[in-house]
């Protein structure tokens, strides 16, 4: 069981959110998987963040091409990275505590951050 979303990205390689939500691109969706709650039978969820991305990266062997993960990256970037996400027109970051196991909803040990410039932050659901 993987956590992900499905994005559709336009000709300049950024995901593309309207097209998504238009769905009249489906067959262009793919799926950016970044965390692995259960696998083999196991149940994953208490398990660390870096240890879950590490068991996600290693089911990928094989996999079609429309299935991407990101391995963990431990690293102090989080405000060139945001700044070149707004600067990309992406919605924005999330930032889990590598040392966390899964739970589901909000969490104290993980941060949304939104740029308040995307198009996606003016939407009602």
């Amino acid at each position: 069981m993987l956590n992900g979303e499905g994005v559709v990205l336009g000709v300049d390689g950024i995901s593309d959110f309207n097209a998504l939500h238009s769905r009249k691109h489906d067959a262009g969706v793919q799926f950016y998987a970044f965390d692995m709650l259960a696998g083999d039978g196991d149940d994953h969820r208490k398990l660390p963040l870096s240890m879950r991305k590490t068991n996600l990266c290693g089911c990928w062997r094989g996999a079609p091409r429309a299935f991407l993960s990101r391995p963990f990256e431990q690293v102090d970037v989080g405000t060139d990275l945001f700044r070149a996400a707004c600067g990309m027109g992406l919605e924005g970051l999330v930032s889990k505590h590598r040392e966390r196991a899964y739970r589901a909803g909000r969490s104290p040990h993980w941060i949304k951050v939104k740029n308040r410039r995307h198009q996606a932050t003016s939407r009602e659901f």
